[in-house]
């Protein structure tokens, strides 16, 4: 309603300018010119008749040109009026007739929009038709409801896979104590070492527990950033790696400043550096390295293990996946690691991406953006170069 009103408006002001030119024009600019018709041969006219009355006009003498033009400057305007009005009728038929086919996708865009939930994001819009504004905005919306549905399967995914991990130590926890208390002759050795199974188990928990909080502060995004570097973090990383696993860790540690929250990116260089000394292979190698590549802070580890097809590596930064064999509660675990990754980086706006090496193991990078202008302020503390003076170090 609002288009056939706004059309027929456009119109009947637009045809009232015409009409109004058109007058001012006929009745100034262009004036009627009178053509007057040529006379009869000159004839000697009767003289009157004595005591006869003057002679009368002749009722029926057709009117002068001037006459003519003001009669017809008088009608002009009614008889355009009519023909305005006629044709804001018609045009605002045609216009409800077009408004109507040209919103028919609209609203059926709302009809299908309404039948959706949740629970049927599957739905798409689909509209036919050539690439005009209203197939543009149907597109975009069927992008969006694809996003939605995978956020919404990840979402239902993630609550079970953490539903299933909190569950199983407490069942593990449950079964250890009813076992030592159902039997009646269980010492105190026994209770003590029953106590110390649910305490490892408790232990694993807290870090379940841990990494959930980490994993949902990355997703919440980075209020306030400071300047950091990759290098001086990458090196304190190394410094308390876990030194139980038989692998030999290469460090090339360049400054390279960025800009965030310096926990948040520790925990990222800290699950990097473990993923690749966990997933790896008996006298295995890991690689941390750190630089600036096109003015942006580069964090690269690399690492040995076994080989990982290209449709692995797109799993691994989901929670609670991970490619290989099912995970065992005696690996230390918790299938939470890259996720945290993915969730700080994309927080920081930072590339992530993870390569598959064709002799096995992976290749992950992590690029910063540069720090804006004045981000941390001007009174922030100067980054301290890593404790290493070396620019390349070993640890076996």
């Amino acid at each position: 309603m609002r288009l056939t009103v706004l059309y027929g408006a456009l119109f009947v002001a637009t045809g009232a300018l015409l009409l109004a030119l058109t007058y001012l024009l006929t009745a100034h600019v262009l004036p009627l010119a009178g053509v007057e018709p040529p006379g009869s041969p000159a004839s000697p006219a009767p003289a009157p008749l004595q005591g006869a009355a003057p002679p009368l006009d002749a009722p029926n003498a057709p009117p002068s040109p001037e006459q003519q033009s003001a009669d017809g400057l008088r009608l002009l305007p009614i008889a355009s009026g009519i023909a305005l009005a006629v044709m804001a009728v018609v045009a605002l038929g045609l216009g409800w007739v077009m408004a109507g086919r040209m919103l028919h996708p609209l609203r059926e865009m709302a009809a299908t929009t309404r039948d959706m939930s949740a629970r049927d994001l599957h739905q798409r819009l689909d509209v036919r038709g050539p690439g005009d504004e209203v197939k543009d905005l149907a597109d975009t919306f069927d992008g969006l409801l694809a996003r939605l549905e995978a956020s919404f399967k990840a979402q239902r995914r993630f609550v079970a896979n953490a539903s299933h991990e909190l569950r199983t130590p407490i069942t593990f926890e449950r079964s250890v104590l009813e076992v030592a208390l159902a039997d009646p002759g269980a010492g105190t050795g026994d209770l003590r070492a029953a106590c110390e199974q649910v305490l490892v188990a408790n232990r694993r928990q807290e870090r379940l527990i841990d990494a959930l909080l980490d994993l949902a502060r990355g997703q919440q995004g980075v209020a306030h950033r400071r300047p950091l570097d990759l290098a001086v973090l990458a090196d304190a990383c190394l410094d308390t790696a876990d030194g139980t696993h038989d692998v030999r860790v290469a460090a090339d540690l360049a400054t390279a400043p960025a800009a965030g929250d310096p926990r948040l990116v520790e925990r990222l260089v800290t699950n990097l550096v473990d993923n690749a000394l966990r997933h790896n292979v008996p006298g295995g190698e890991a690689t941390v390295r750190t630089g600036v590549c096109e003015g942006r802070a580069v964090l690269r580890v690399t690492n040995t293990g076994r080989v990982i097809v290209p449709e692995e590596a797109g799993l691994l930064f989901e929670p609670f996946r991970r490619p290989g064999p099912p995970r065992t509660a005696g690996d230390g675990g918790l299938g939470l690691g890259l996720s945290i990754v993915s969730a700080i980086a994309e927080a920081h706006g930072a590339a992530l991406s993870a390569t598959p090496r064709a002799e096995g193991g992976l290749d992950v990078r992590v690029s910063f953006p540069p720090p804006a202008a004045g981000e941390g302020g001007s009174a922030a503390a100067p980054i301290p170069p890593p404790s290493t003076p070396r620019r390349y170090r070993q640890r076996a």
